[in-house]
């Protein structure tokens, strides 16, 4: 009933990737666009010299969500996620606090894993920069940064973080919904030590510091032969208040305030570089999922509308795709009611 029903969407993140996925199931034709080279957003894996990776954005994922879970269980079977066993902790004013025992799940080899796998079978165009999208009576057009246009598309889906997707949709009421969105940056350090860093555990939520998270990445299932490598990242307020400081004063900063947060110095760094995340984390999310306009075919996903996790981009994607699959369904159903094509 789907079949010849062409779908845009924009963002290959865990968002943008579940919707697909779950469209090409029900015989949508579907094309997904992302800037990146690879696939996964802030589900993404940055390698460095031959035998270091890092986890450089979301650092695990959990799952509640009946649906979600069943995934995550599928994943596990076939090696694509694992549970991270590591020994996680809050750390305030340098005293240790237990932190939940909830399970923490990771991409193997790295957190850009889940990505990659629900990409199988999807027509992905990476690379590729969307600067424009035009709505008119053959549906949606896309213009790209390197002034190719696409289309026409009958349904776009955008799951670009709240302020880009504010820009890209201008005056849509869902531009506006966006606007009102707010998020923080995320400055992040890597690194990669001589020696191993003596600590009791292998991850912590810090207080009280410049930094918000420290993590041994080669703690992680599947990352265990690597070199000693940690991902440190900034606080949202240290990282507006450094938005613009360059790459090598924030790495020298972040680790000053680590040495400071473990009370020690740290080895030599083998490795060191930093990312900053403009748009990292979400001060208040968006509770409704997904956002679906039928008269204009638009629908608007992301984590930013569902509580900034991994588990609710994966949800709000696969929400979109049912507003879209249920109403091209009542459109058919409506079409053979008043005598067919």
């Amino acid at each position: 009933m789907t079949r010849g029903h062409t779908v845009g969407v924009i963002g290959a993140g865990i968002a943008g990737l579940a919707c697909a996925r779950e469209l090409v199931a029900g015989g949508f034709d579907v094309t997904v666009f992302d800037k990146g080279r690879g696939l996964g957003g802030r589900t993404a894996t940055r390698r460095a010299e031959p035998d270091l990776r890092f986890d450089h954005g979301a650092q695990f994922f959990t799952a509640d969500d009946p649906l979600f879970r069943e995934v995550t269980d599928d994943w596990l079977a076939r090696g694509v996620v694992a549970e991270w066993i590591g020994r996680i902790i809050r750390l305030e004013d340098k005293t240790v606090i237990a932190s939940s025992l909830e399970p923490r799940y990771v991409g193997m080899p790295g957190m850009s894993a889940m990505a990659v796998d629900l990409a199988v079978g999807l027509c992905v165009r990476t690379a590729t920069q969307i600067t424009a999208v035009t709505h008119g009576a053959v549906g949606w057009t896309i213009a790209s940064e390197a002034n190719e246009t696409v289309g026409p598309f009958d349904t776009l889906v955008v799951t670009f973080p709240a302020p880009q997707t504010a820009a890209l949709l201008g005056s849509h009421h869902f531009g506006a919904v966006a606007s009102t969105v707010k998020m923080t940056p995320c400055w992040t350090v890597m690194a990669a030590f001589e020696s191993r860093v003596e600590l009791p555990w292998d991850g912590a939520f810090v207080h009280d510091s410049p930094l918000a998270w420290v993590a041994r990445n080669s703690s992680k299932p599947g990352r265990e032969r690597e070199a000693d490598c940690w991902v440190l990242q900034a606080s949202p307020e240290w990282s507006a208040d450094h938005l613009e400081a360059p790459a090598d004063r924030v790495s020298k900063d972040l680790f000053e305030a680590f040495e400071d947060v473990i009370a020690g110095p740290l080895p030599l760094q083998r490795y060191a570089a930093a990312h900053r995340w403009r748009y990292g984390q979400y001060s208040e999310p968006d509770e409704r999922r997904m956002l679906f306009d039928p008269r204009m075919g638009l629908a608007v996903c992301g984590d930013w509308l569902a509580g900034g996790r991994v588990e609710g981009a994966f949800l709000a994607g696969v929400r979109a795709a049912e507003a879209i699959r249920e109403h091209r369904e009542q459109e058919l159903r409506d079409l053979w009611a008043r005598g067919g094509p």
